[in-house]
Parts: structure tokens; sequence; C-alpha cells
């Protein structure tokens, strides 16, 4: 007995480092590249990175992080941003209010979710399976409605204020696009760790076969949590169109890997590897301060990927080694 109550205290203070362990490689991160790039740690520095490599990405990663907690995962993401985007400058290429014309691309997304729910509630196929039909799929529409895959711009003469404020605006001194991360992010918290369809979705990503048995809707649950993914991903396609305005091919795919990075690492917030809203922020500022730092000292695009690469493995090394403490 004396054995097992010596080993109780060693482990517990381990596990619970290991759990703190995203936070802490944040704090380190910036302490090591404000030390070797002087320009890191500057007001304009971090504004750029928070702007141009979070925003965007968080975005993304929110959405993957509602199908993370329904134990499963959302291929299609970067399709459900490219078919957003695409609608929404066509819209606003028509005519269209900015207002419609971002009903427009949240409907697309909405559409890319449904499919996937389609697939997953109604056919039951495995959420890998049916989000990666969907992106190529996606793929494959992009390519049919845009003559092979080409660019569509908003005409340069008739770019209305509304899309400009959207994509460099700011409020109350706050880039729009930062708010929109806050808003969505605090909007995805309070639906999963405040309300009661949030806690059904918690156990359905736990264990679905005792949530069935126990007669919680589970096809309804992953059908809402899919369709609120493309809904949530297609946003980052309204706010990448209106940076640049237009629509640029294939370009949502450039954020999945980085959003499913952030939303495994975000797991390991938690005592059970559960999803978590704030985890997965963490994951998306780890990110882009690394790849930023890398880029002030001189590492080019290719050893960034090497960076974020060696981040999804520590991550899952910590997750292995928090459940051994545990």
């Amino acid at each position: 007995m004396s054995t097992v109550g010596a080993e109780g205290p060693r482990t517990r203070p381990a596990a619970e480092l290991l759990r703190f362990g995203i936070p802490l490689a944040l704090v380190l991160v910036v302490a090591v590249f404000s030390a070797l790039a002087p320009g890191f740690l500057t007001l304009a520095n971090i504004t750029g990175v928070l702007v141009n490599n979070v925003a965007l990405t968080a975005i993304v990663a929110i959405a993957m992080t509602l199908t993370v907690a329904s134990g499963g995962t959302d291929l299609s993401v970067g399709t459900a941003v490219d078919l957003g985007s695409l609608a929404f400058v066509s819209a606003v290429s028509a005519g269209q209010p900015v207002t419609l014309a971002c009903l427009y691309g949240v409907g697309a997304g909405i559409g890319t979710g449904l499919f996937n729910a389609v697939l997953i509630a109604r056919l039951s196929i495995t959420p890998f399976l049916a989000t990666l039909g969907t992106l190529f799929i996606g793929h494959s529409l992009q390519q049919l409605t845009t003559d092979g895959g080409n660019p569509a711009y908003v005409p340069a003469g008739s770019i209305p204020p509304a899309l400009a404020f959207i994509g460099h605006g700011t409020l109350l001194g706050v880039p729009v696009s930062l708010l929109l991360v806050a808003v969505l992010a605090l909007g995805a918290w309070l639906l999963l760790e405040k309300s009661s369809f949030g806690r059904t979705v918690l156990a359905v990503g736990t264990q679905e076969e005792v949530a069935r048995y126990s007669g919680l809707p589970v096809r309804r649950i992953l059908a809402i949590v899919y369709i609120l993914s493309g809904a949530v991903a297609a946003v980052t396609g309204i706010l990448l169109s209106s940076n640049v305005n237009a629509y640029v091919p294939y370009s949502g795919n450039a954020y999945l890997l980085n959003a499913i990075g952030a939303a495994f690492i975000g797991t390991s917030l938690s005592r059970t590897r559960r999803a978590s809203i704030a985890g997965t922020i963490l994951g998306v500022l780890l990110f882009g301060f690394v790849s930023n730092g890398l880029l002030l000292i001189g590492w080019n695009f290719y050893w960034q990927q090497v960076g974020a690469g060696v981040l999804i493995f520590l991550a899952l090394l910590l997750a292995f080694a928090g459940r051994r403490e545990n």
C-alpha cells in the first residue's frame, strides 16, 4: 500500500505537467524566437501573425474541433472554404449586396456539410471516407464551374466598401478577422461546454455505441455537427476572398493539415483527451508563431512545414504519455 501511495503523488504532477505542455510550449516558443529574432516580439509582427497566419486557420480549426468532439474528422473543410469563397465572390461580382453574398457563402458551406451529413448519418459511411469523398467531389465541382480551376476576380472598379471592410477593416481598433475568430470561438465553446447539445456531442464522441443505447439521437447529432462544420469553415472562404478580392481555387486545403493538427493538439488540455476550443486556439497560435519565427530567422517555407510536422508528433507523444501517466 505504501508503494502505491508513493507512486500517486509522483505520477499525478507528471500527468498535470503533460496536460499543460501546449501552453508551456507556446511560452517557450515565444521566448526562444524573441531572443533569436529581434523583430519577433514587436506589436507590428504579432498583429501580422494574428491577422495573416492565425485568424483564417483558427476558424477552420474551430470547424474541425466540432467534428473531432463528435468522434470524427472533416477532411472537407477546405472544400467548404473554397465553395464558400466561390459563392461569395460570384454573388459580389453579380452586384449582390455584400450581406447577401455572405449568406450565399455560408450557404455553400452548409451545403457541403449537409452532403457530409447524408453520407455519415444516413448512409453510415465513416467520417474519414465520407469527407474524403466530399473533398474530391469539391475539387471536381470547382473545376467544372471555373473552366478548369481558373481564379474569379471581383471587378476592380466595383469593389464595395463593405468588402474592403471585411477584409482589411477594424472595429474599435481590432481587425474584423480577429473579432470573427473571437465570436466563433466563444460560440463554439459555449456550444460544446455549456449546452445540453454540446454534452450529447461529447458523449457521442467518447462512446458512440453507449450514447446510441442510451437513446441519444446519434444520427441527428452527427448531421448537425457536420453541417455546422461546413458553415463555420465557409466563413474562412469569405474572409479570404475579402482579403484578395478574388476566389482562388483549392486555396482552402492549405488550412487543412494545420487545422487537424491544432484540433488534436487541443485535446492535450483535457484529462480525457477530448476536443477543446481553448486548446485548439492554443494549437493554432503555436503553429502561427513557429512558422513566423522560422521565417524571421531565415528558414524557408519547406522547413516551416517540417516544424509543423514536428509539433504534431510532439502533440501525439504528449497525448500518449499523458494516457500512461493517468
